[in-house]
């Protein structure tokens, strides 16, 4: 940190009061913030304290009201979101994602209208852009123009954002409808009473916005559709043994695994003009959400950020300080070398949807983190996308493969080949790739995802098949007491001990070894293939619970980091 610059963390003087200095500093701050000429003193800031972190903008008051009561966020002595250029020793992609931008300081267009920020970073350079010396403004906003799956989400979503007139206050169709569709899920509303309401609200509008704004929910949900990030619905097989996923499968009446029906029956008084499945998986596609991060400059400025914190490796405050992390950069280089390839995590667990009622139900979500982007923004509920939700009533077991493959097919092609994707904040054309770096569970969840069941003798993932587990005779259940006594050093004194823990036994053995990827692959590689659904019940591996305890070999082993030759 500079010198002149240690005021920032000096808020308070040796009595608890406010320093001189620190005050002093402030204005030297909103100084420099405001000095781009033609910059309004009252247009919103990125506010720098440690509760903000730079994210939400506010005014001026605000921002001094922040920094008096919260303090400057960590490691920000200079002020790269204010405008502030870095050293010359700094890595380019620094500069390229933690210079200020157009969306730094910019006058308030419409805090309830998230999406018509989107179009305004896209296509209205800011104030300060627009006085800033012509060789800055030259080298910074030439770029490419969006690609043709940008530009017409773009098109679309700067048609809906046109104001309508002034009885409904100027609002636009986009938040209007955002609004309605948020008070109906909110509150529980019907179909019916959505319509109802609707039907109400229009008659306040002129003759001419009755037209635009749509008539009923159906239309609502269609207009939404088209803007947003929709899901897709794909039948499966009641036992959970087969995906009709794919254009083969489309025309199949039941499952050629067990050969169960694929629709519900229906009685021959009933007509119906879509046949029900007896089974669904809600598929959110990931590709769409990923492009999405960088068609909004907010988030695409903050996807290369994992590079910049890796400056300071003594402290541990993201993944991408990893060993994980940096062996995978070391082993494919071509991935690392574009900072704007994104690093995925899946996570999933069970949940009762009724809650502690008596009905028993079982369903799974799975979740894709984001890793690229900063702590405080990555573990947040919007950066956190449900991609797929595995309808109960029973858990889907190591049959959850069948599920995963949708989402499967798509990381594949997002690491092999990836998709042609718009950076408004660089204004660049790039091809985008991403892998998936780990997965999150608990324990029994562990087992569904891993192949590896965690049940048994067995069920350590790490001793394996060298655990020192025992079967109680008694009690008829197995036992892990004294199997971590084998993990101390060996001149360790608990290893001698023979009162404390079994009696009379005393501990000379070394840990278990501990398996490199390449190990466990040649162990996965050997597995045969199983069946998925009722048919697998009775099917085991041989050897199961007395040499291993594989189930399956996990759909994710077909992903090209680990897959298995």
């Amino acid at each position: 940190m500079t010198d002149d610059r240690r005021w920032m963390y000096r808020r308070r003087g040796p009595r608890g009061d406010y320093d001189d200095e620190f005050f002093n500093g402030l204005q030297q701050f909103f100084d420099f913030v405001y000095s781009p000429p033609g910059v309004h003193p009252n247009a919103e800031i990125r506010c720098p304290c440690s509760k903000c972190g730079n994210l939400p903008h506010h005014n001026r008051a605000l921002v001094t009201d922040h920094l008096l009561r919260y303090g400057f966020m960590d490691a920000y002595s200079v002020w790269w979101a204010h405008g502030e250029t870095l050293s010359n020793n700094v890595d380019p992609w620094f500069a390229a994602s933690d210079v200020a931008s157009s969306s730094n300081i910019e006058e308030h267009v419409n805090a309830e209208d998230d999406f018509h920020h989107m179009v305004y970073d896209a296509f209205c350079p800011s104030e300060y852009d627009r006085h800033r010396n012509e060789t800055e403004f030259a080298s910074e906003n030439v770029g490419d123009a969006p690609n043709r799956h940008a530009q017409s989400f773009y098109d679309l979503l700067r048609a809906s954002t046109i104001p309508l007139g002034p009885a409904s206050n100027y609002q636009t169709l986009l938040g209007w409808l955002s609004y309605m569709l948020h008070t109906k899920a909110k509150n529980n509303i019907s179909g019916v009473g959505y319509n109802e309401i609707i039907h109400g609200c229009k008659k306040l509008l002129s003759p001419e916005d009755q037209q635009k704004v749509s008539s009923n929910f159906y239309e609502a949900k269609k207009f939404m559709k088209n803007l947003g990030l929709g899901y897709v619905k794909i039948d499966a097989c009641v036992n959970n043994c087969f995906l009709y996923y794919g254009d083969e499968a489309k025309s199949l009446t039941a499952c050629p695994v067990c050969g169960e029906p694929r629709y519900k029956r229906c009685n021959s008084a009933q007509t119906r003009k879509k046949n029900r499945p007896r089974n669904s998986l809600w598929y959110l596609p990931i590709i769409p959400r990923l492009q999405r991060l960088y068609m909004s400059r907010k988030t695409a400025e903050h996807m290369t950020w994992h590079l910049k914190c890796r400056v300071n490796s003594e402290i541990l405050i993201h993944p991408a300080q990893s060993t994980a992390w940096k062996h995978f950069d070391a082993v494919h280089p071509s991935f690392a070398v574009d900072p704007r390839n994104v690093c995925l995590g899946l996570a999933t667990d069970g949940f009762n949807p009724w809650g502690h009622s008596s009905r028993s139900y079982s369903c799974w979500p799975i979740f894709i983190v984001v890793y690229n982007l900063p702590p405080e923004m990555c573990m947040r509920p919007e950066f956190t996308f449900l991609t797929l939700v595995i309808s109960g009533p029973k858990s889907p077991g190591k049959n959850i493969d069948v599920f995963l493959r949708p989402l499967i097919d798509d990381l594949q092609r997002l690491w092999s080949s990836g998709v042609e994707t718009f950076d408004s904040f660089r204004k660049q054309n790039f091809t985008m790739r991403a892998m998936l770096m780990w997965t999150i569970t608990d324990f029994p969840g562990y087992g569904m995802v891993s192949g590896w069941s965690t049940h048994g003798r067995l069920s350590c993932p790490y001793c394996m098949e060298m655990t020192r587990a025992f079967y109680l005779q008694n009690g008829r259940k197995i036992s892990f007491f004294d199997c971590h006594r084998q993990f101390l050093p060996a001149s360790h004194s608990y290893r001698m001990d023979t009162t404390q823990f079994l009696k009379g036994r005393c501990e000379f053995g070394p840990p278990p070894p501990r398996l490199d990827g390449h190990s466990v692959r040649l162990r996965v590689a050997a597995l045969p293939d199983v069946l998925f659904g009722n048919p697998s019940v009775n099917q085991t591996i041989f050897g199961f619970g007395e040499t291993h305890n594989w189930v399956k070999r996990s759909i994710f082993w077909e992903l090209h980091t680990g897959r298995i030759t």
